[in-house]
């Protein structure tokens, strides 16, 4: 099964907060990554999120590091494997609807990523 991780992200300089998650999850050589301001819950608020590069697949198995680039500190809060359920696309790298069963310790259950305008809108549940 690909795994995936999410990352509590601290002093990144294009972070006007000084802290958000990245959400990875591992599609073929590399992780397709969001950056997420709260986590999403299964209290089933819509959470949105803004698509961020590739990240590499070392960050699915690193606990924590600085980030390369000075680029801040990452630490993994949780991580696990997934499912896909629904892709809209061929592979999962183009898609602009996701929907995937996790594993993970804190973030397990049904989680749908949705394109919508610049953005993205996460839901959990």
């Amino acid at each position: 099964m690909p795994r995936f991780a999410v990352l509590e992200h601290v002093g990144a300089p294009d972070d006007p907060a000084g802290r958000h998650f990245d959400l990875l999850l591992e599609a073929g050589t590399a992780c397709r990554t969001w950056r997420l301001m709260v986590l999403p819950s299964t209290a089933g608020d819509t959470v949105v999120a803004i698509e961020l590069p590739p990240h590499r697949l070392v960050w699915l198995e690193r606990l924590e590091g600085e980030v390369s680039g000075g680029r801040g500190f990452a630490r993994r809060v949780d991580a696990g494997s997934y499912d896909l359920l629904t892709c809209d696309a061929d592979d999962m790298a183009s898609a602009t609807v996701i929907v995937l069963t996790l594993a993970g310790v804190t973030l397990a259950g049904r989680l749908r990523l949705e394109a919508v305008g610049d953005g993205w809108a996460v839901r959990l549940g």
